[in-house]
């Protein structure tokens, strides 16, 4: 690596001042404005070469060696800026603040903005239809503390998760941009599947502190208010995020107005496994096709989309709120006002993140006229509200009230279609400011003048290739054919010969060319300035923008609900506190739209005397789509969204499990079995009386016997102390069993039919244990050979005739999960043993006499 050397007087004054910035931001890319670019010099350089495929050039020497640079035009700045972000890497703009025209030395430079992965803002480095979030955690003997803050709506947030699978749980739910960690972190493979991880000292997490920094923030006394005061983890790393955004972002703050905490007591806890089995934003193999969200995002705005997948990753448990939403969803149903709807929204577009833009001082042109062209839209909106016939929709109707002052004032000020910059002018409208009118005429009335004077021109000298023109470096000229310059008079100052024609100047035009550069330089001072006034005229309703962003971003989404449901037969399911889930003809959402063929419509019936359902039947047959169905329908009801159901009541739920699938954790170290244990043994241990617990195949990691006894061990302690709604599939027979000892237990099966060797999925649910596995049939679909085939149903013959399922001892209650008592003579005698009173000889004797024992 090539490095900077210590002692800077050997460098020029230009290096000095890039080295002396570059050490107060040692760990990101430092872009040095120079010109028309950005440059990047030593490691610096070699990194930003690497990451975003850019030439590596050099720049003088130094310690003998040439520097390494590399550098991007600053006019394309944001596409290399998007890639770096992409990758999780932090970025210091370092500009030049200093007038070249009085500077002595190197143009005074400073860095004005640090862009790290969690608090871009600008539309082109952000995905518009994913939130994009920092998080800190803290951690204390008593647990660990989350903090989290979305940069482009002001939402910042905390809670305290006990566990670290629930901090596991809640870091996959949120899939951090950033993810700031202590330095003396004791879980650092719970990090390692994220990116843009930055390391923080201990003293970012001093309690106190962190009151100081957030009561600051929110102009308040105390946090009381806020309903934080409990949460001392929370608010530990709440202040270390905040200190590491405000000093990356080097402005104010102000739409980050207050903190809110998260409990897990007012949700359906999902933990990381059942996020990632159910599919909800990403598939498995890690993309956003033929996902939950995939089939239900049709939103009309961005802003709608983000919170479509906020709600599906924290289900709720408040029948109050969810009653709510089904019944504004109902209501834009039985009105039929969804396409009305959509279209009015889809003319509102990201206000959310345009008001976050406008917080930080760095909007632009085309954002104040996006937020003008949505305000627009809300006395229609408000019209549509009134049409409805539900006092549900009455509350948004509240947030979305019309800003006629602001749309006026934004009307006034910018033009129709404004530039994207405001460095060029054209951005304030006619009329808005007289002064700046004058200068505009002035400025624009260069043009006509020139032509005034090339008219004039050619008839005095009777040159008709003569033309007036300008150009940046040598102003407004007169320019005349080398042919014709023997007929130029002698008022003509020559100013620039060219190959062919020559180029001069006259009095008048110098004196026009200063009175029109002096109004250019006036006029787009002032229009900055005016830019600049225009934010501190919207800062006052920013609460308001935010309020309102809020409410079209509710609208949004439960008009997509009520689409969906109008477009794919979903129902409302009926909500209550009783302990049910009975749902009549239930079809996975996301397998139906898959599928050319009619989905199969499916049952699920769970009560108090129906707790547990064994599931049997073929591969392929349709098991782990039963499963997952259900969970997606009771899921979808916890949002508030209708479901794809024939009819469907759903009891509230506390939390939702999966065990369906496994692999390798290989950095880790932990085998297919030992995962599949680790969240079987998650379940075990967390789940309650009111959860939904799914469960494939356990057991199937080791041996036959091994793998039954676990999955009859677990069967029975779910059954009989948990008591959880539980549907348990396996290729385990002898589990039906189960059915005859314990009440609260039923089979079912998805049904086959087999034919000259072949196998036909039925995929209905039907009642009672199935007949065969049907193993052998779905193999040979698989293309295994006839004659591989042929050996195994030999071999399966002369099994079944060994050994027939037989009747085990009558299940009992388990008294406490965590120990066991077992009885055998091998286990008395090491009860009985003083190891340390054995020699070495008689510790090899005693283990020879054990074994002889087992």
């Amino acid at each position: 690596m090539t490095t900077a050397p210590a002692d800077l007087s050997t460098h020029t004054p230009m290096m000095r001042q890039y080295l002396k910035i570059k050490a107060e931001f040692p760990n990101i890319l430092l872009f040095y404005r120079m010109g028309d670019f950005y440059e990047l010099f030593y490691d610096d350089a070699k990194k930003a070469a690497d990451l975003m495929d850019i030439s590596l050039t050099a720049r003088g020497k130094s310690g003998g060696n040439a520097i390494p640079m590399a550098g991007v035009p600053y006019h394309a700045v944001e596409s290399y800026l998007a890639k770096l972000v992409q990758l999780g890497e932090s970025v210091a703009i370092c500009e030049q603040v200093g007038d070249p025209a009085t500077s002595k030395g190197p143009v005074e430079r400073k860095v004005v903005k640090v862009v790290t992965p969690g608090t871009v803002s600008d539309e082109a480095l952000l995905s518009d239809r994913q939130d994009n979030l920092i998080v800190a955690i803290s951690e204390v003997k008593a647990g660990f503390g989350l903090a989290y803050l979305d940069m482009t709506s002001g939402r910042f947030v905390v809670s305290e998760p006990n566990s670290a699978e629930q901090l596991q749980a809640e870091l996959q739910r949120l899939s951090p941009a950033e993810l700031l960690y202590p330095e003396d972190f004791s879980a650092p493979q719970l990090l390692e599947a994220h990116k843009g991880l930055r390391r923080r000292p201990e003293w970012d997490y001093d309690l106190d502190t962190a009151i100081s920094i957030l009561t600051k923030q929110f102009h308040t006394k105390e946090l009381t208010g806020f309903g934080v005061d409990e949460l001392p983890r929370g608010l530990m790393a709440a202040g270390c995020l905040l200190n590491y955004v405000q000093d990356s972002q080097r402005t104010a703050l102000p739409h980050i107005r207050a903190i809110v905490a998260e409990s897990s007591q007012t949700g359906v806890i999902l933990d990381a496994a059942t996020r990632r089995n159910l599919e909800l934003t990403h598939n498995l193999q890690g993309g956003v096709e033929n996902t939950l969200a995939s089939v239900l995002d049709k939103s009309a705005t961005p802003m709608g989309s983000r919170l479509l997948k906020r709600w599906l990753h924290f289900p709720l448990r408040d029948l109050a709120v969810l009653t709510a939403r089904q019944n504004a969803v109902g209501s834009i149903i039985n009105d039929e006002l969804y396409p009305e709807f959509k279209t009015v929204l889809k003319q509102i577009g990201d206000i959310e993140r345009i008001v976050a833009r406008i917080a930080l001082r760095s909007a632009r042109p085309r954002d104040f006229a996006r937020l003008r062209n949505a305000l627009g839209q809300l006395p229609e909106l408000q019209g549509l509200l009134a049409e409805s016939s539900t006092s549900d929709l009455s509350a948004l109707a509240q947030q979305t009230q019309p800003m006629d002052e602001l749309y006026a004032l934004l009307s006034s000020a910018i033009i129709d279609n404004p530039p994207v910059l405001i460095r060029d002018g054209g951005v304030i409208a006619p009329g808005y400011h007289q002064e700046l009118d004058t200068l505009r005429d002035l400025s624009e009335g260069a043009t006509n003048l020139l032509t005034e004077i090339e008219t004039r021109e050619k008839e005095r000298t009777g040159i008709q290739t003569l033309k007036v023109g300008y150009n940046k470096v040598h102003g407004f000229f007169i320019e005349v054919s080398k042919a014709s310059s023997t007929q130029v008079p002698a008022e003509y100052i020559r100013r620039q010969t060219l190959k062919n024609n020559e180029r001069y100047i006259t009095e008048e035009l110098k004196a026009h060319e200063e009175t029109v550069l002096t109004a250019q330089s006036r006029f787009l001072a002032l229009e900055k300035r005016l830019y600049d006034e225009l934010f501190d005229k919207v800062m006052p309703v920013l609460e308001k923008l935010q309020t309102l962003a809020q409410g079209i971003a509710e609208l949004d989404v439960l008009n997509t609900f009520a689409e969906r449901a109008e477009t794919l037969n979903y129902v409302k399911p009926k909500l209550t506190k009783d302990k049910r889930i009975n749902i009549e003809q239930g079809r996975h959402p996301v397998v139906e739209q898959m599928t050319n063929e009619a989905f199969i419509a499916n049952p699920v019936v769970l009560d108090t005397s129906r707790e547990m359902l064994i599931i049997t039947g073929p591969n392929m047959g349709g098991k782990s789509t039963y499963m997952r169905q259900t969970a997606l329908i009771v899921l979808l009801a916890h949002i508030g969204c209708f479901v794809p159901a024939g009819n469907a009541e759903i009891g509230l739920v506390d939390r939702i499990f999966t065990r369906i699938g496994a692999s390798d954790d290989l950095a880790s170290g932990r085998s297919t079995f030992m995962v599949e244990m680790t969240e079987t043994a998650n379940i075990l241990h967390n789940a309650s009386d009111r959860s939904l617990i799914l469960l494939d195949e356990i057991g199937r990691g080791t041996s036959t016997y091994d793998g039954l006894s676990l999955a009859w061990a677990v069967a029975e302690m779910l059954a009989l102390n948990t008591k959880a709604f539980t549907l348990f599939a396996s290729h385990y027979f002898e589990l039906t069993l189960l059915a005859e000892q314990i009440d609260t237990l039923a089979n079912v099966h998805l049904d086959a039919v087999e034919h000259d060797d072949n196998i036909i999925f039925m995929h209905a649910v039907q009642e009672g244990a199935a007949s065969k596995s049907f193993g052998l049939q779905v193999a040979q679909l698989a293309g295994i050979p006839k004659p591989v085939i042929s050996r195994a149903k030999q071999r399966l013959a002369e099994l079944e005739t060994q050994q027939a399922p037989t009747v085990a001892t009558k299940p009992q209650a388990f008294e406490q999960l965590p120990l066991m008592d077992v009885e055998h003579p091998v286990v008395e005698s090491l009860k009985q043993l003083d190891v340390d009173e054995l020699s070495a000889k008689q510790a090899l004797d005693l283990l020879y006499q054990l074994k002889s024992q087992l």
